[in-house]
């Protein structure tokens, strides 16, 4: 069972979703892994099979072409992607996944300034910010990193590094139940 967290204020919220602008910038398989964290870790459950998809570098350049997000830096390749693309893409997982068509969050975008769309983004995270990552990221610390060992099935393990937004009890038990359904083999223990 989680712990239940008190509620985060919206300026708590904003500060611990700027930390993550320190680990850009990024190619764009880089930002729609990190985006996928994210959003997996805040529990935001898709409506529809196209919001359950987690973004891929493919997605990414998709949705650079529609004007979904703003152009990178460079191109092909060499494309780097910053903080404001990763607020935006955030913004397109987290409404596709409340069933707002790609119209519609075109819609939305065009209408919302950096700090209105950067709220609406840390609000909806709320939950997964405050974790170790966002902690160890806002404190500045170079302290060495630590890993999650999860034991799935004999010989089968995941690993994942404390400072990752996937790190939080729910996503570690959510990834574990969801190899051992993979495997076929929900009934372990």
């Amino acid at each position: 069972m989680q712990n239940p967290r008190l509620p985060m204020a919206p300026e708590q919220a904003v500060s611990l979703l700027r930390a993550h602008a320190r680990h850009a910038p990024w190619n764009a398989r880089g930002l729609a892994a990190h985006v996928t964290s994210l959003v997996d870790a805040a529990g935001i459950r898709p409506t529809n099979a196209s919001a359950r998809a987690a973004p891929s570098a493919r997605a990414v350049r998709f949705y650079v072409a529609t004007s979904l997000i703003d152009h990178p830096e460079g191109r092909g390749t060499a494309a780097t992607y910053h903080y404001r693309h990763l607020l935006q893409l955030l913004a397109i997982k987290i409404r596709q996944r409340e069933g707002i068509t790609l119209d519609g969050i075109r819609r939305e975008m065009a209408e919302l300034s950096g700090d209105l769309l950067e709220r609406r983004v840390a609000l909806a995270l709320a939950p997964a910010l405050g974790t170790g990552a966002d902690q160890s990221v806002l404190s500045g610390s170079d302290a060495p990193v630590s890993w999650h060992r999860i034991a799935v099935a004999d010989g089968i393990e995941l690993s994942v590094r404390a400072d990752s937004p996937a790190a939080g009890e729910a996503a570690l038990t959510a990834m574990r139940d969801a190899v051992r359904a993979a495997l076929g083999r929900e009934d372990l223990q």
